[in-house]
């Protein structure tokens, strides 16, 4: 099945102590480029989600960005009135002792153990939100990869039944073309009588023949075209695979081209090679 190497995925989700979003993106790209964004508390995760990422896609680039919103009362710093009034009690005492004017200083007593707290967030539960977040967003961006990819396909085989068409027709119509060809020469020869060697004659003939012969690029358009057919269908990445058979689809419309006895067949030739550009643009895509 063919996978399209564009895709946008978004994954979010809340939790009591804030929220979480990752942001997937993947553009075209000869091989498998990731980039990762994530908050400096957790980049230990990166090396784990590219593993993750790399099993199920093998090309294109990847922009991959976790956003970390905290919610700033659940994770608000709160004071332990009752230990913050010992410390206190215990510094008033202390200066008592050492009859001297010693003033509590506040910011001081924050810094006592147990005064202040902060609700923190479990960092074993946060990697496990992350990468379960993180596998949604990634199926998410799989299924549209795939479903441009089915889209990509309809359109590549359409051109193709277009190219085979255009085969077929050329096929047909050399009969006749090279007849033609030959009758018009052999008319023109005639002019000069019983001077021309007619052994000689039917060699050029016969050289004419076998210089406009395409039925050897034809037989290997068809060929392409089933093989491409065949890889369009089968399950593996087959990006690189099209973008070859592509580039001899082209090689044999220019000898087609090369070779073409008439107008009628250049024009062919002509349209063949426009279908085969737009294949090409959409194989782009495709991983």
């Amino acid at each position: 099945m063919p996978l399209s190497m564009t895709a946008f995925a978004n994954a979010r989700v809340s939790q009591p102590w804030g929220t979480l979003s990752w942001e997937l993106r993947s553009v075209n790209h000869r091989y498998l480029d990731l980039s990762f964004r994530l908050p400096d508390t957790l980049q230990y995760l990166e090396m784990t989600l590219r593993e993750t990422l790399s099993q199920s896609i093998s090309r294109g680039r990847v922009y991959c960005a976790l956003s970390l919103d905290k919610d700033t009362v659940a994770c608000a710093i709160k004071i332990d009135e009752v230990a913050a009034q010992q410390y206190i009690a215990i510094a008033e005492r202390i200066a008592t002792l050492i009859s001297a004017a010693a003033p509590i200083n506040p910011l001081e007593i924050l810094e006592c153990p147990g005064v202040r707290c902060q609700n923190e967030i479990d960092d074993e539960a946060l990697a496990e939100s992350v990468s379960a977040l993180f596998r949604t967003a990634l199926d998410q961006l799989i299924a549209t990869r795939a479903r441009e990819g089915t889209q990509l396909a309809v359109g590549i085989r359409q051109r193709l039944r277009e190219i085979t068409r255009h085969t077929q027709a050329v096929r047909q119509a050399m009969p006749a073309l090279l007849q033609a060809q030959h009758q018009k020469l052999r008319d023109k020869l005639s002019e000069f009588g019983g001077r021309l060697d007619h052994d000689r004659l039917e060699q050029e003939l016969v050289y004419l023949a076998q210089k406009a012969d395409v039925e050897e690029e034809l037989d290997r358009l068809e060929v392409h075209i089933a093989e491409m057919d065949r890889v369009l269908a089968s399950k593996q990445a087959m990006g690189r695979r099209l973008d070859f058979l592509v580039q001899e689809l082209n090689r044999e419309a220019n000898t087609l081209a090369s070779k073409a006895p008439s107008s009628t067949i250049t024009a062919s030739a002509i349209e063949l090679k426009v279908l085969i550009e737009q294949i090409r643009e959409q194989v782009q895509n495709i991983e």
